[in-house]
């Protein structure tokens, strides 16, 4: 998992979930498991 402060480039790619998980934001792909991510902060 990556931890980024955008998530934009994660969200943006094909089977993207943003999700709002304990107050962070959270990209999951299952598509592409490889790109999942965390919103700094």
């Amino acid at each position: 998992m990556k931890v980024r402060s955008s998530l934009r480039s994660l969200a943006a790619r094909p089977g993207a979930q943003v999700v709002r998980r304990r107050g962070r934001l959270y990209v999951i792909n299952k598509q592409e498991p490889r790109f999942k991510g965390r919103q700094k902060g």
